[in-house]
């Protein structure tokens, strides 16, 4: 059996870039891929925290250390500069794989900077 999982999360990234323009994807600072796993090229899903919209597109690595989200393309109509994002990779794991499977969360401040990393969302409470 294999099961899509939670790979890696950037929570509430902002938007720092959205070029029209450009030939697509999305350009993340290569440092915040690295540290959440995300592969260049890799299929991503981007939610809007400000504004609802979903979708899906790809990374591209931006320069390291200049906090860069750029949404590109035909997808910057659905984020602008200041928006929060969620951005998530998911992948295939075989049960064997899922005994020992921790995502990577990245949570983040204003800035881009990083608040805290995690390997687990804590249980949601009533």
């Amino acid at each position: 059996m294999q099961c899509t999982m939670l790979k890696a999360k950037l929570h509430q990234a902002r938007v720092t870039h959205a070029e029209l323009e450009y030939e697509g994807s999305c350009a993340i600072d290569g440092d915040l891929m690295d540290m959440a796993g995300i592969l260049e090229y890799e299929q991503i899903q981007i939610y809007n925290i400000d504004n609802g919209e979903r979708f899906e597109t790809y990374a591209i690595r931006g320069e390291a250390g200049s906090k860069i989200i750029s949404v590109n393309g035909a997808a910057a109509h659905k984020a602008q500069p200041g928006d929060r994002v969620i951005i998530c990779a998911y992948a295939n794991y075989t049960s064997a794989e899922l005994i020992n499977f921790k995502p990577s969360l990245i949570y983040m401040a204003e800035g881009n900077e990083v608040k805290g990393t995690s390997n687990a969302i804590p249980v949601q409470v009533a």
